[in-house]
């Protein structure tokens, strides 16, 4: 576990083709249920400051208490994303540390120096944070908010993926104003 902000939650991996990542962790890997969202609902983003409207396709699984995020993007708007692939990258982008405290963490992390480079919110109490700064080619540090919907979203994947058999590997993401 981390002493920073406890243990890594998520794993965040920036793929070409979400449809293949799935197969591949779901038959090779064994880890599913897959939760797809073809355009995640992004709010108030913000890149290096500016206001941009992301087009990002997002698949969600457990694999015990570790979550693995498929991440595809499908438009050129500026994001961390987009910046580890123009570097000719595939693979971890990211790890993600699940906060119900994110302003206490967030002020803590930028008052150890990280810089905020990317952020946003996916539904209410779902706010996200990305730190500028890496440590190894590509992966950074994300915040992320879980609260509201996106928590009970991530716990009810989580639960998914116990016992899971391997059938129906992909699902939709929940409607996240219904929980």
């Amino acid at each position: 576990m981390s002493t920073l902000l406890g243990p890594i939650r998520q794993l965040g991996y920036i793929v070409d083709d979400i449809e293949a990542g799935i197969k591949y962790w779901s038959e090779v890997m064994g880890v599913g249920p897959w939760f797809y969202n073809s355009q995640v609902p992004i709010e108030d983003y913000l890149y290096d400051g500016q206001s941009y409207r992301p087009y990002n396709s997002v698949a969600l699984a457990n694999s015990g208490e570790m979550q693995v995020e498929l991440i595809q993007t499908r438009n050129d708007v500026p994001s961390m994303y987009q910046d580890f692939k123009d570097k000719g990258l595939r693979g971890l982008q990211h790890v993600a540390f699940w906060t119900t405290q994110y302003d206490d963490d967030l002020a803590m992390m930028i008052g150890r120096g990280f810089t905020l480079k990317m952020s946003g919110r996916v539904g209410v109490n779902g706010r996200f944070a990305y730190f500028a700064e890496e440590y190894h080619p590509g992966t950074v540090i994300e915040l992320s908010e879980v609260m509201g919907p996106k928590g009970k979203m991530f716990g009810m994947i989580r639960a998914a993926s116990e016992g899971w058999d391997g059938s129906d590997p992909i699902r939709p993401f929940p409607d996240l104003s219904s929980l």
